[in-house]
């Protein structure tokens, strides 16, 4: 069973800072925390994370719920320059809350020159009959919400033309 939820956004900056950005710049300016989702301080593992089957351990804060430490596995599954990103998130070291896995994609679209359309869209992943209307509850409210903090930070880092870390 999954659930799905998109949004979007217009990034005033040029397509390839709105396609690269999000998955390239420094994760700990994107993923800052927000609600129930603890900040990342850093990643490892990472060198091939960018290029289709790359990967990244993810870390994660000490919260009430979690020890700290690592987290989570990020894949790429596919990347369509300057047009559209696949990742998986899963291997959850961390309370799931019975999902299985989530997948995010990024679509960018130049409507004009210094304007990019930017559609974010996170589907997740339950095994649990029970637990699904928490799951599809959980998908269109908290995670919602934390994908436009996420889009905001995103957002941020291309209109200054962050570093970035990963290429």
């Amino acid at each position: 069973m999954k659930s799905s939820v998109q949004i979007f956004t217009i990034f005033p900056t040029t397509l390839e800072r709105a396609f690269k950005t999000p998955m390239l710049c420094d994760v700990t300016k994107i993923h800052t925390g927000y609600s129930v989702t603890p900040r990342v301080p850093h990643c490892t593992e990472d060198e091939t994370w960018g290029e289709k089957g790359g990967t990244r351990k993810i870390f994660m804060v000490k919260t009430s719920s979690f020890k700290g430490g690592e987290a989570s596995l990020d894949k790429v599954l596919e990347r369509r320059e300057n047009e559209y990103w696949k990742i998986e998130i899963s291997g959850f070291k961390m309370p799931s809350m019975g999902f299985e896995k989530f997948q995010g994609e990024w679509f960018t679209k130049q409507i004009k020159e210094g304007e990019v359309k930017v559609i974010y869209k996170y589907t997740m992943y339950s095994n649990s009959l029970l637990l699904y209307p928490f799951h599809w509850l959980f998908t269109k409210i908290i995670w919602r919400n934390y994908m436009r903090h996420v889009l905001e930070n995103v957002k941020k880092l291309a209109i200054s033309e962050a570093p970035y870390v990963n290429l």
